[in-house]
């Protein structure tokens, strides 16, 4: 990197402090555990109107605190209030995560829309929908059980003409009355459970789909803001006079923060080349070969996350097979880069933000201008990609600062450069296991995980003699300087490591007990759920049994996340003189409760397949010394088109389960089900993620 980094945007709290008085500023990196930081889980509104208005004409409009980054929640919770309130699924629109107009949420994480938010919503329109009812037999002088309602009219059986439609009723006002306890409906839909065309659809495909760095406002400027070559670097001196003599450009300085703002960014990014910095480098640390010898000495004392039965009689009983998995930090490389563009006007902010929690943004950014929360409204337009990383928005925060100094509306957009630079990674983790069989069954598992986290790191499988500890994790409780700079989520945090770490474990134990890997997985466990979407996945898939190496390339992994059972089995050709994996065919087998959207369901699976193949594949972060040598896609290879396999999602009927949340389940077994195909072609077992060519052709050699 040069003297300045020139690009656009990215550090707050992540990133400078200045230095009372000098001129001088800090750079620092705090250790950020995104959950840790968010606001308690809130309940959801009791007043429907929250959540629901309904036109004159009409359109209903749905109102829910949730962004849509693609998983498709905006069909989700149309469907959700036009089921309940029986009105056409195309007479629905619905704004998401706009602070000024939805109801407070936590965020738009942790596959939590469906089975939190959703519910609430359905509750809304069928309170709603007894209200207009009662409102409905007042006016038609009809009792309410001699009424139906259809396409959002109600009308007396049996004469269709004695009608009245909602906007009718309610001419564009609130739903002033109450009633208690309203069930939602049973049965009998129209909607759930069937698969709807995606509200977002039309826009994404004709290009008319607009994003935080889409706005234009009158007098807008783009920002460019110096940042640092490394984590950890401090900025001794800093000269922007050159930079200030470029026609039309504005510099800022404010509290640490060195930024040029032009009209066009490319002039403000130029401008910014000429501004002179002197970085104090800081000290030596890990990289990415020697992090995982750093993790563990530097790791929080362990906590238990499960002790049962009694670790030496399973020691006695079993043949023991030991092992250390690995895996490398992650990027969560959107395709959208971290973006927002703010206008501050006197004692008001209004900012458009990529994020996934807009509220937790509005207060971020209140804070930084010293304005009551009440005085900033943070509007959320698309978000290309967020897998966790989008939670905290340092750009918002940054762009409004800018706008308040500079007086005119800012637009801050990362470059891909500041995208990897200041994402918080999925953490780089060791999971070293002991486990042993007796004949069939798995007597002993000693888990150890570090850096990780402890989510599904307690094996589901049936073993009489079980301890598992972590130590540190994507939520906190790691000292300063464990990690060289931030981690955080990355789609179903902990599990997909502990998943990876698990299932290929389970794998060697098969093999140790000379057993097909599906059948001995069978013989230990009793998991109701899982059990049938292991066998569900194995009949689709075709399984044969065969102790591995079978030379077919054939493997599975079994997971589970917020109560969603995954099964997982691949079909690979691995090219033995490079080491390269290609995947031919991947059956999934999901029980994620009542299915919402088929299609939408199967659209997620289908993407966490391809994700899963590039992060366990090719996905890598390199660094040295705090500085993230991993700066676009050039150097940090995603899955292709080419790369697509053949996939088949089967989606376990659940009759009676609630829903539940399925953008992040189907990812976490892909790991593992190719690191097990990968030893079922070659004989060769790999035990790091990425599983790259290097990896691979070393392990066969």
């Amino acid at each position: 990197m040069a003297q300045a980094e020139i690009a656009t945007s990215g550090m707050t709290r992540r990133g400078l402090l200045g230095a009372a008085g000098a001129g001088l500023f800090v750079f620092f990196h705090a250790e950020a555990q995104e959950p840790a930081r968010l606001p308690v889980r809130q309940a959801a509104p009791v007043d429907l109107n929250a959540f629901l208005k309904i036109a004159p004409d009409g359109r209903v409009t749905c109102l829910v605190g949730k962004v849509e980054l693609g998983q498709g929640v905006m069909t989700e919770m149309a469907q959700a209030l036009a089921e309940e309130l029986d009105v056409a699924f195309d007479a629905v629109d619905v704004v998401l995560g706009d602070t000024g107009l939805c109801p407070y949420d936590m965020g738009t994480f942790g596959s939590m829309s469906t089975p939190l938010l959703w519910p609430a919503v359905r509750r809304a329109g069928a309170e709603a929908k007894a209200v207009l009812l009662e409102m409905a037999s007042e006016r038609l002088k009809v009792p309410v059980d001699r009424l139906r309602v259809q396409a959002g009219v109600v009308s007396e059986s049996g004469a269709p003409s004695h009608a009245v439609a909602y906007g009718q009723l309610l001419e564009g006002k609130r739903i002033e009355r109450h009633i208690e306890n309203v069930p939602v409906k049973a049965a009998g839909f129209h909607l759930i459970g069937i698969s709807q065309p995606r509200k977002d659809g039309p826009d994404k495909v004709t290009g008319q789909a607009k994003y935080a760095g889409d706005i234009v406002l009158p007098g807008l400027l783009h920002a460019s803001i110096l940042r640092p070559p490394a984590h950890g670097a401090r900025l001794k001196s800093v000269d922007t006079s050159a930079a200030e003599k470029v026609a039309g450009v504005q510099v800022v300085k404010d509290a640490g923060m060195v930024a040029v703002l032009h009209e066009r960014p490319d002039v403000a990014c130029d401008a910014l080349g000429r501004v002179k910095a002197d970085f104090e480098n800081p000290p030596a640390g890990p990289d990415d070969r020697t992090i995982f010898e750093h993790i563990q000495k530097t790791a929080p004392p362990p906590t238990v996350v499960k002790q049962s039965g009694d670790l030496a009689e399973g020691e006695r009983r079993a043949a023991i097979v030991e092992k250390t998995y690995l895996n490398s930090y992650v990027a969560h490389a959107p395709i959208e880069t971290h973006s927002a563009t703010a206008h501050v006007e006197g004692d008001k902010a209004t900012v458009w933000a990529s994020s996934q929690a807009p509220f937790q943004v509005k207060n971020a950014v209140a804070s930084a201008l010293g304005l009551p929360p009440a005085n900033v409204r943070i509007v959320s337009r698309y978000i290309g990609g967020g897998f966790g990383g989008k939670t905290e928005a340092d750009q918002a925060v940054e762009a409004a600062r800018l706008s308040k100094a500079a007086g005119k509306p800012v637009q801050v957009v990362y470059s891909r450069r500041e995208e990897f630079f200041y994402d918080r990674f999925r953490p780089a983790a060791t999971m070293k296991i002991r486990a042993g069989v007796d004949g069939a069954k798995i007597v002993l598992w000693d888990g150890q995980i570090f850096g990780a986290g402890d989510r599904e790191g307690n094996p589901f499988y049936d073993i009489p003699n079980v301890r598992v500890t972590s130590a540190g994790g994507w939520m906190g409780g790691n000292p300063p300087g464990m990690n060289p700079f931030a981690v955080g989520a990355w789609r179903a945090p902990s599990v997909n490591s502990n998943t990876f770490a698990r299932e290929s474990h389970i794998d060697l134990l098969a093999a140790a007990a000379a057993m097909d890997p599906l059948e001995f997985r069978l013989k230990n466990l009793t998991h109701p759920r899982m059990r049938r979407v292991l066998e569900s996945a194995a009949r689709e898939f075709g399984w044969k049994a065969g102790r591995a190496p079978t030379k077919r390339g054939a493997g599975m992994g079994c997971g589970m996340y917020s109560n969603v059972c995954n099964a997982t089995m691949v079909e690979v050709a691995v090219n033995r003189g490079t080491g390269a994996v290609e995947v031919k065919r991947v059956v999934m087998a999901l029980d994620v409760g009542q299915v919402v959207n088929p299609d939408g369901m199967r659209q997620q699976a289908e993407g966490a397949v391809m994700m899963g193949m590039s992060s366990a594949l090719s996905e890598e972060v390199a660094f040295r010394d705090g500085d993230v040598l991993t700066r676009g896609f050039d150097s940090y290879p995603i899955a292709r088109f080419s790369w697509l396999p053949k996939i088949e999602i089967v989606l376990v009927e659940n009759p009676g389960s609630p829903a539940l949340g399925g953008g992040e389940p189907p990812i976490i077994a892909m790991g593992a089900a190719l690191a097990n195909a990968i030893f079922d072609a070659t004989g060769a077992r790999v035990l790091q993620m990425p599983m790259t060519p290097a990896r691979v052709k070393a392990a066969l050699g």
